[in-house]
């Protein structure tokens, strides 16, 4: 469990990956020296890595369905084998009316569909049913702002490429990457950022910040969705929720410190006008969670000319 001023130092860096070690020292009231020494300490033990989330339209994968499955043997097997393909970014063994849940990302509905097939011809799986997710409301470890229009080309994909696997590089070693300036470095970085390409974010391990509980529902909607969807988003310990069509019009995750505080979020959801909790689980064990796209070697204009700008339907110094 981390002291209070870790605590806010982690939640700063997943509001902000690249905050600044000063921002960061006036947020807490510390030197910027303690704060830098501390910050490495969370970095190197794993309690929070910083990387940065591609927006899925721009790696095509502008489409997701949330899997909740059924199996007959082993759970955790099947899980493993479901978490093993490329297009699922989150899978959890569960307890309540599904064995585990699954999050897939794939280029179109066509895709997405052949992704479920794969799924439910997993050994083990008796029944997969898919919510196609119509837009993300919250997602606390993607992209869910919309794209400005942007082209993009080699140098910047080559900046993506670092910052999924470090966000808080430092501009001195990015620009060394691509042969640009320490400035311009900076200023494609901001871009980048700005235009929605990219999120800087803290990944932090739940546990260390006292979310010893992460639960899941699925809600059914009276009255205008979106309305109900933000106020849902709105609830405190929400950290997922998308709108979509099937089993549910409304599906999400909450996390929280304790069991009662747990039950309280989700009596807080079906306190929200116009939604009914029509089901909810507990997660047991997340099998995986990872949100790291497969970038291409070459961004899409580059590679097929078929474009570089994408629209889906603040950096600082070190």
């Amino acid at each position: 469990m981390l002291d209070a001023v870790d605590a806010v130092l982690v939640r700063e860096l997943q509001r902000d990956g690249r905050a600044t070690f000063q921002a960061l020292a006036d947020r807490v009231g510390l030197s910027r020296t303690a704060v830098r020494a501390r910050v490495q300490h969370l970095l190197e033990t794993e309690v929070v890595r910083v990387v940065g989330i591609v927006h899925s339209a721009v790696v095509g994968a502008g489409v997701s369905g949330h899997v909740l499955v059924a199996v007959d043997g082993a759970a955790r097997e099947v899980a493993t084998a479901i978490a093993r393909r490329a297009a699922v970014c989150f899978t959890a063994l569960t307890a309540g009316p599904h064995d585990l849940v699954t999050r897939v990302r794939a280029r179109d509905d066509d895709a997405l569909a052949g992704e479920v097939d794969e799924i439910r011809r997993t050994p083990g799986v008796r029944v997969a049913e898919v919510v196609r997710c119509v837009r993300i409301m919250r997602d606390a470890h993607s992209v869910v702002r919309a794209l400005t229009d942007v082209t993009l080309d080699d140098i910047d994909w080559r900046l993506l490429r670092e910052l999924q696997r470090d966000g808080r590089a430092p501009y001195t070693r990015l620009a060394g990457i691509i042969g640009l300036s320490q400035a311009a470095t900076r200023a494609r970085v901001v871009r980048l950022m700005r235009s929605g390409v990219i999120q800087v974010t803290g990944q932090a391990d739940a546990a260390a910040l006292g979310a010893t509980e992460v639960g899941g529902f699925g809600l059914v909607v009276s009255g205008p969705m979106r309305r109900v969807a933000e106020a849902v988003t709105r609830q405190e310990g929400v950290r997922f929720v998308a709108t979509g069509f099937g089993r549910y019009d409304i599906v999400g995750e909450v996390e929280a410190a304790s069991r009662p505080e747990l039950v309280a979020i989700l009596d807080a959801v079906r306190a929200v006008p116009g939604a009914t909790v029509r089901e909810s689980w507990q997660h047991l064990e997340v099998v995986k969670e990872s949100y790291a796209a497969e970038l291409p070697e070459r961004p899409p204009a580059a590679r097929d000319g078929v474009g570089g700008a994408h629209r889906d339907g603040a950096g600082s110094d070190r």
